[in-house]
């Protein structure tokens, strides 16, 4: 019969991300996987608690996960397995989807002991915008630093989409972004953490959105994003409300202090008669307005 050792390096060697914790909620096993997607070593997570980790776990509305009716306690107590879609947080700071797994662990007298969590990228949700227009050559039309779309990039997609809504009726929803106080966070930091900072809100925008949306940095720390058949405002108000969530509770370590911001953020909808100047015009006017009453807010109109 194999030993323990043998099946921690089967463990190890799975794609997914493994942990488990036991009946005190404490993480007694981290695996390479685990390492790997998420970027923090088995020594930083092993002894936390399921509720106070680096991971974070938040839900696609800003939720802390096991703020109140965890399912890993529910596995706990029922011993039914659980599935959640949730977004954990990258060493690096930024945002990832994953599917979350969990399933208990029974002793020989089957009684539940602890529980075991599986974790892997939601495709369904993730996007990585850098690697395909790496894949396309269209570096004129990359922003190097962020890896979204330069502003270039943005104007071709906002020309294309009007002539869609023109030729087609196809509704679209525009998202004007501003990092608050980012000239602070020059001052106090240095640059090297502003564009740090720049490349966390960067890929939060690119994990927490649709694969069919267009992201794109603006300039400075500005960023655009156009949704894809949207007609509603209260879609694009939720839409944007998740994005200013994620991005809040997004966190940069830096020398072992924790730096996080936040966006203000302007929408509307693309009418009759606009075109990209008015379209953006209109949405920037609003996020301008998110600063003016209070900043790491949604403006929609």
């Amino acid at each position: 019969m194999q030993g323990a050792d043998f099946y921690k390096k089967i463990i190890d060697n799975l794609s997914d991300g493994v942990y488990f914790i036991d009946r005190n909620y404490i993480i007694t096993f981290w695996n390479k996987g685990a390492e790997r997607m998420a970027g923090y070593s088995a020594e930083q997570v092993i002894g936390c608690t399921c509720s106070n980790n680096p991971l974070d776990f938040l839900t696609a509305d800003g939720n802390v996960f096991c703020s109140r009716d965890c399912p890993l306690t529910e596995v706990m107590q029922d011993g039914e397995e659980r599935e959640a879609e949730v977004f954990l947080r990258h060493a690096r700071g930024y945002r990832i989807p994953v599917i979350l797994r969990a399933a208990p662990i029974q002793n020989d007298d089957g009684e539940i002991v602890g529980v075991v969590v599986s974790f892997n990228k939601n495709n369904r949700l993730a996007i990585d915008t850098r690697r395909e227009m790496r894949e396309l050559q269209w570096e004129s039309i990359t922003d190097p630093l962020t890896g979204t779309g330069n502003r270039k990039y943005v104007e071709g997609r906002l020309s294309a989409v009007i002539a869609e809504f023109e030729n087609n009726a196809r509704s679209a929803g525009l998202l004007f972004m501003d990092a608050d106080h980012f000239k602070r966070v020059n001052d106090l930091y240095g640059h090297m953490a502003g564009d740090d900072v720049l490349r966390m809100i960067a890929r939060t925008l690119l994990y927490t959105l649709r694969t069919t949306d267009t992201v794109g940095r603006w300039g400075g720390e500005e960023f655009v994003t156009i949704l894809y058949d949207v007609s509603d405002r209260e879609i694009l108000r939720a839409t944007a409300e998740k994005l200013r969530t994620q991005v809040e509770h997004s966190r940069l370590n830096l020398n072992g202090s924790p730096l996080s911001v936040t966006i203000s953020i302007g929408g509307t909808l693309l009418q009759p008669g606009d075109t990209s100047a008015s379209f953006i015009k209109r949405a920037d006017a609003l996020m301008y307005e998110s600063k003016q009453t209070g900043r790491n807010r949604v403006t929609i109109a």
